[in-house]
């Protein structure tokens, strides 16, 4: 046998982490470190390599609201076993007094309400999405800063062991789970660093935001707000369970131009899957663009804002618009902007379905659900013959 000298190349990834790092990026926009470190579970996953006894990843998301966190956990179930659903969301909110645990893990016997509650997070709902190719479940704990301590201690036991025992004593195993939390804790800390008050230092600092520059340093002191304000929230021994904590980036106006493409997408996308209608193309010109960026952009709020701006002068128009049937299926809409507001234009109608898909973004698949029926079925064989020729 030979000996060797040969440097191998440990940042490389896989085929698999690779797809998924590929859709993730598609789907989630400004939050590269986020999906780098659910890449890297998900490689360590992959090999054989994740610990023992332990959920296959323990994530805790800070930043605020509207920065996308929720959003990654539902893309990356979206990615790796085709439906958003297959997340199970915990609100936290739910559950600021101690005796509301047995929501989750039902009453023990004996107690009022035994045969009445079923918990939460038994075995068969954590497994009722996993596939024979896909065993790995996604459960999230929404807005974790908001629960009681009794649910904390609650996920001591499951950060770290992978098991939860529920009130009539079965066992429930998490060994097969991704673990999300997520958390608004450093959100006014992060506000003030980029707004920090009057004078020079804050115009440039909001300018930097604005315009999507990335400064390192800057960066640096959002991450360790949102860390700190963890640490004081949270006990030591719960932080030490976390595999990963990563603190989302406020978006800019770069992230929310991109943003508002993918909405615009999911919109034509949900057109086409709605059973309430015939699928039908519009388009939307530069300036009714830059209207709904207008309308959307608020820094405080992120990605919702736009996603109301979106809804309130884009999607309602369109509803009242089919329902009326000036719009049907086959047409093509243009969607234009003068002083007031938005205006809808009919440019065309009774397009076949294939000349539909030329005119449409398919990179990210549509959501599943019950589709239309004729065109859009013609247009999703389509689509398949067209990836499959590529």
């Amino acid at each position: 046998m030979g000996r060797l000298n040969k440097q191998l190349n440990p940042t490389q990834t896989g085929v698999d982490a690779d797809k998924l790092d590929a859709d993730l990026r598609k789907r989630i926009v400004g939050q590269d470190e986020a999906i780098q470190q659910i890449i890297n579970i998900y490689q360590t996953n992959l090999a054989g390599m994740s610990s023992p006894g332990r959920p296959i990843g323990n994530f805790l998301f800070l930043g605020p609201t509207g920065s996308g966190k929720t959003r990654l956990v539902e893309a990356t179930a979206e990615s790796l076993v085709g439906d958003a659903r297959a997340v199970i969301k915990i609100d936290c909110a739910e559950f600021q007094h101690s005796h509301e645990i047995a929501k989750l893990i039902g009453s023990p016997p004996g107690y009022l309400g035994h045969r009445e509650t079923h918990p939460l997070l038994s075995q068969e709902v954590l497994n009722q999405y996993q596939t024979e190719k896909m065993k790995i479940s996604f459960v999230l704990f929404d807005e974790i800063e908001k629960a009681s301590d009794a649910l904390w201690n609650l996920l001591l036991g499951i950060l770290d062991k992978a098991t939860l025992t529920l009130g009539d004593n079965r066992r429930v195993d998490f060994s097969r789970a991704m673990i999300f939390m997520t958390s608004n804790l450093g959100a006014a800390e992060m506000g003030s660093i980029l707004h920090p008050g009057l004078g020079f230092a804050c115009g440039e600092t909001e300018r930097k935001h604005a315009a999507g520059i990335v400064d390192e340093k800057l960066n640096e002191k959002i991450s360790r707000a949102g860390v700190e304000a963890a640490r004081r929230k949270f006990t030591p021994e719960f932080m030490n369970r976390i595999d990963k904590t990563v603190v989302f980036k406020p978006l800019g106006e770069p992230e929310l131009r991109k943003i508002l493409t993918l909405e615009l997408n999911m919109v034509q996308q949900r057109i086409f899957t709605s059973a309430n209608s015939a699928p039908f193309v519009f388009s939307v010109t530069n300036p009714a663009r830059e209207f709904l960026l207008r309308e959307g952009t608020d820094l405080k709020y992120g990605a919702r804002h736009l996603k109301r701006a979106i809804e309130r002068n884009l999607l309602h128009p369109l509803s009242n618009l089919i329902a009326t049937e000036q719009v049907r299926g086959g047409d093509l809409i243009r969607v234009d902007y003068e002083p007031g507001g938005l205006t809808f234009f009919k440019d065309a109608e009774d397009m076949p379905a294939y000349t539909m898909l030329q005119m449409v973004d398919i990179s990210v698949a549509p959501p599943i659900g019950t589709y239309a029926a004729g065109a859009v079925t013609e247009i999703t064989k389509a689509a398949s013959a067209k990836t499959t020729r590529r």
